[in-house]
């Protein structure tokens, strides 16, 4: 059978899953992302991470604003494939579309399902300090990382130190060599999908700005874990009151250390050795490195120097 692949996914897990793929002897014919997207202050149009790896391959590329019509099941029967891969593609993808392929649809998908189902699972496995992940392909249907299992492989690393970007990186690297792996025993027909066990499943949500808000009555482990898992979106952040202003301030690195006799939590106070710190509800944090709203990214210690009337404060 000629392989016939259309790959569908957008952001930085996908666009890994997608290098690996197309280095490979399953490159697909082409890749379904969402459109341009206006970031930053200028508004600019930017490319999904996994245009930018269909472009670098030299792949034909799609971009419907949605698959919720005739047009996109067209196009995307126009393509013929035996097999769709999805790997982050960030919308629900509708039944008559995952019923074109002969072969189904394939979801590379970073946790150990059915734990962590939805659109967040590397940031919950760390939000809830799980002490092992891995990835998981499945066969999909129409419910939402519910379809029977195809391959999974766990991640054989300590996950207690790392952010966001570093377990996406190392979990995508995971999935793109358990896909590889595992096409050729799909496509010959060897692999029987297994159901997921449903009394275990658990779901993640969609991320707000409000999420990363810090609540500093939790205990400094927590808030850690917090910092680790909202790096890039939308950040671990808190409030310093001002005077008649409140400023916002992102929290992006921190050290947990004992509370060192400070009451009060959210209550900043200044190390022996002249560093920020700020008391939790069990423990306080170090701040190894901040940034003020509309200002540059600085260190704890640098802060501290520039705002010492932030000592004493209590962030809210």
């Amino acid at each position: 059978m000629i392989h016939k692949i259309l790959f569908m996914g957008s952001g930085e897990f996908a666009a890994e899953i997608l290098k690996k793929l197309a280095d490979s002897e399953f490159k697909p014919m082409a890749v379904i992302t969402q459109p341009d997207k206006p970031v930053g202050r200028s508004q600019a149009l930017s490319p999904t991470p996994a245009k930018k790896i269909a472009v670098d391959f030299g792949l034909e590329i799609r971009e419907p604003k949605t698959l919720k019509n005739a047009e996109s099941e067209q196009m995307i029967k126009s393509f013929e494939p035996n097999l769709i891969v999805v790997a982050d593609y960030g919308k629900i993808i509708p039944k008559n579309i995952l019923d074109i392929p002969k072969l189904g649809a394939l979801n590379v998908h970073p946790s150990l399902l059915p734990r962590h189902r939805g659109a967040t699972p590397i940031q919950s496995t760390i939000l809830l300090g799980d002490e092992k992940t891995g990835v998981t392909i499945i066969l999909m249907d129409e419910q939402v990382d519910h379809g029977p299992i195809v391959a999974i492989s766990d991640f054989k690393f300590q996950i207690s130190d790392l952010t966001h970007a570093e377990l996406l990186k190392k979990l995508a690297d995971l999935g793109g060599n358990l896909l590889v792996e595992t096409l050729p025993k799909w496509l010959n027909g060897e692999i029987k999908p297994m159901p997921q066990d449903e009394t275990r499943a658990t779901y993640t949500k969609i991320l707000t700005r409000e999420d990363g808000k810090i609540d500093w009555k939790k205990s400094a482990m927590e808030i850690e874990r917090q910092i680790r898992a909202f790096e890039g979106w939308p950040d671990a952040w808190t409030v310093w009151p001002n005077g008649k202003q409140n400023l916002k301030i992102k929290i992006l690195k921190i050290e947990n250390m004992d509370n060192a006799g400070v009451n009060g939590p959210g209550r900043v106070f200044a190390t022996p050795g002249r560093e920020m710190a700020v008391a939790s509800g069990a423990g306080a944090v170090k701040i190894k490195e901040l940034q003020l709203e509309g200002k540059n990214k600085t260190t704890g210690q640098e802060f501290l120097r520039g705002y010492p009337e932030i000592l004493g404060v209590t962030l809210i």
